[in-house]
């Protein structure tokens, strides 16, 4: 009785022994397949809600954490000098940024060139030619029409003169002093066309702005709902409006409109354990699995990367973008903005 209680006692402590194992084994696995292999620290501008969707899409489905570092582009480049001054190995390996703060980068020497294949195939007008910085994706400004207004034009105004010249239209759009987007397209229209001819276009227009808003998506609500005929807008926020019903109508501006330009820039002095991984992720950035990680949640860039069915998708993949390179000081964008703030917008 003794002996055959004595070896139940020890298969019952084998299978304890067994069961445990199996279930350390099983975790150990687990946290293989969860645990980031590799992390790298990206510089970027980009908010946060964008990036926060980047990072999570990237970790399931390459093992890699990105971790952001969200500053403005003035913090953004006191960072990258100082890595390039110092005498280790910086920390960040990346930056991922609007394209003024990607060119002044370049300029200073705080950047290295990095062309891939797949960064090869984006046109020459979204990077710079050595390979310093490599556009990803761009958000074009857009006349955003109320279909019901539409209803009621027998020529539908298709360029920046024929808008401001257009009778009894209301108009809104966001304040040139309230975002960089917007801002960005004043100074682009200056650099294409003139400030003769960009103040004149203003000045008629202004008459028939219903608000001048701070946020983006305003001017296209107002028009979804109807408060203005035409918001000039960025083409994401646009979309998304689409995407929830309003009835709205994409006009891209024949003569030509602005857009911000998001890219990617390997930063000098990086670590070189990480450069190869940075890399990757600027490549992947490229890809349809990111466009289709940001459309998701309901962010609607335009792919630089021709190759990729997101581009083929957007129907103004075509549009025509302002050519003049905008190289204004910061003296002269700030003369160029207070001269409008006296002489249209609260004259």
């Amino acid at each position: 009785m003794r002996r055959y209680t004595s070896l139940l006692l020890t298969a019952f402590l084998l299978f304890i022994l067994v069961v445990a194992g199996s279930a350390y084994f099983a975790g150990a696995g687990r946290d293989h397949k969860t645990r980031p292999l590799r992390e790298i620290m990206v510089y970027t501008t980009l908010p946060a809600e964008h990036v926060a969707i980047l990072t999570n899409a990237y970790e399931q489905s390459h093992n890699v954490r990105t971790n952001f570092v969200p500053l403005t582009s003035d913090e953004l480049l006191k960072r990258l000098r100082t890595q390039v001054e110092g005498d280790a190995d910086g920390a960040a390996s990346m930056v991922l940024a609007d394209k003024d703060t990607l060119t002044k980068a370049a300029v200073a020497g705080y950047l290295i060139p990095y062309i891939s294949e797949t960064g090869d195939q984006v046109p020459e007008n979204f990077r710079q030619q050595d390979g310093y910085w490599i556009g990803v994706w761009y958000d074009p400004v857009v006349f955003c029409m109320n279909k019901d207004y539409l209803l009621t034009l027998s020529l539908v105004p298709d360029t920046w003169k024929e808008l401001a010249a257009q009778p009894k239209v209301r108009i809104g759009i966001t304040d040139f002093l309230a975002a960089d987007a917007s801002a960005n397209l004043f100074m682009s229209m200056l650099a294409q066309f003139g400030d003769t001819a960009t103040y004149d276009i203003w000045r008629q227009i202004h008459p028939k702005v219903v608000q001048y808003a701070r946020y983006l998506s305003n001017p296209v609500r107002q028009a979804g709902m109807g408060e203005v005929d035409v918001a000039i807008a960025v083409e994401s926020e646009v979309i998304r409006y689409m995407q929830g019903g309003y009835p709205l109508k994409i006009v891209y501006p024949a003569d030509g409109t602005a857009a911000m330009v998001t890219g990617t820039g390997i930063a000098y002095k990086s670590k070189q354990a990480d450069v190869a991984a940075a890399k990757e992720f600027a490549d992947w950035l490229l890809s349809d699995e990111a466009q289709q990680a940001l459309q998701k949640q309901e962010f609607y860039f335009v792919p630089t990367n021709p190759g990729t069915l997101a581009y083929k998708s957007f129907a103004g993949k075509n549009m025509l973008l302002f050519d003049q390179p905008v190289n204004f000081t910061a003296q002269q964008r700030h003369d160029f903005l207070d001269r409008w703030v006296k002489e249209i917008r609260f004259k």
